[in-house]
């Protein structure tokens, strides 16, 4: 990436040297064990696609989706592989803040803070996220040298080794039985993008939809990324000094009217997907991980509990809260449909955009069954 200079509203290679800079070290481990923590993650993917495929039956015997890299990754990887995507999915926005600045009456202040700052303190929330990431699909990364995409230019899955080892030492669960685990969860992510061909082109429609009609003035943007980098540093508000709109996150300051029926329909999505892919790991764990019982028990009370008040605190403000009520809505959603239509009647919800459910159908999975598989009949 070269570099755009202090005139744009985010200087993206400042962003990553800044991650890169302040993201926590990783945990101790010899050179021989790294290179033995990245060949297994490696075998788990590969092995990975046999189970997905055998479970979810999204891809019929005989066809062969869509190749994508498997990436096994370390910190810095996971935020130049972020940056890169962010960098691409958020262009038309940022171009469309840019001009406002230019035009507005808080440009004078924001030429002069410039992309330098903004790039600063979003490599600072970078920092904060790359040291928690597990696993990641990236559905619309741009490919490069360094970090491969599939043949059409997007997709490619990233384990992030470092968070791994950290995460399974921090639960004293079997490292391997968890390697395995967290595989799982990311394959099914591929899974979904390979295997249903028009997923990837909707959800950038629906993100791109909703980027369009954001209606937000620049100021009150860098305000809020301002506000979160300080929560890193210690210099946020103290407690019983927040204003009316503590506990809002980053994406409640960009909506509009218009905005909430597109993130409406982001957040059903969403919930399907990584609902998905929590059952379909559970799922396949008692066949292959003999430890799963004791590694999700144990995963759920972390992934609830947080590191303490400040990682409570940014996780609201980056939205992180939302995400995790996904992952147990949805998972809700797929048990229910499963149970009562079976795993090929919950297939159907892949078929067109139509199909997909809707947030209220995400919490009443009855709706659902009735609208699809009852019109289908009638």
């Amino acid at each position: 990436m070269t570099s755009i200079g202090g005139a744009e509203m985010v200087d993206w290679n400042l962003a990553v040297a800044t991650a890169t800079r302040l993201v926590r070290p990783g945990p101790e481990i010899s050179r021989e064990e790294a290179r033995a923590v990245v060949a297994e993650l490696r075998r788990h993917a590969k092995a990975s696609e046999e189970h997905v495929r055998a479970f979810t039956r999204m891809i019929p015997e005989g066809t062969e989706p869509e190749d994508t890299p498997v990436l096994v990754v370390d910190r810095a990887g996971w935020i130049r592989a972020n940056v890169a995507g962010f960098r691409e999915l958020l262009r038309p926005l940022l171009a469309k803040m840019e001009s406002r600045r230019s035009g507005g009456p808080g440009g004078a202040v924001l030429g002069a803070v410039g992309g330098k700052i903004t790039g600063v303190e979003l490599g600072m929330l970078l920092s904060f996220l790359a040291s928690r990431i597990l696993g990641q699909y990236e559905t619309f990364a741009p490919a490069t040298r360094e970090l491969p995409g599939s043949a059409d230019g997007g997709g490619r899955l990233l384990l992030v080794a470092p968070n791994i080892v950290h995460v399974e030492r921090e639960l004293d669960v079997d490292p391997h039985d968890f390697r395995l685990w967290v595989a799982l969860h990311e394959e099914t992510h591929r899974t979904q993008f390979t295997g249903v061909p028009w997923l990837r082109d909707h959800l950038r429609g629906e993100i791109q939809t909703f980027l369009d009609e954001t209606d937000v003035d620049p100021m009150t943007f860098l305000e809020r990324l301002r506000e979160a980098a300080q929560s890193l540093s210690g210099a946020g508000r103290p407690e019983g000094e927040r204003g009316d709109d503590s506990g809002r996150s980053l994406v409640d300051v960009v909506q509009t009217p218009a905005q909430r029926e597109v993130l409406g329909r982001l957040t059903a999505v969403m919930s399907l997907l990584e609902g998905h892919a929590d059952y379909v790991m559970d799922g396949v764990g008692p066949e292959v991980v003999g430890s799963v019982a004791e590694i999700r028990e144990k995963f759920q009370k972390r992934r609830a509990q947080g590191a303490g008040r400040l990682d409570q605190a940014l996780r609201k403000l980056l939205g992180l809260d939302a995400k995790l009520r996904q992952y147990k809505d949805g998972e809700k959603f797929v048990r229910s449909v499963v149970e009562e239509v079976g795993m090929d009647g919950f297939n159907r919800v892949w078929t067109s955009p139509n199909t997909l459910p809707t947030k209220a159908e995400i919490a009443k999975p009855a709706e659902w069954v009735a609208r699809v598989h009852r019109t289908a009949e009638s």
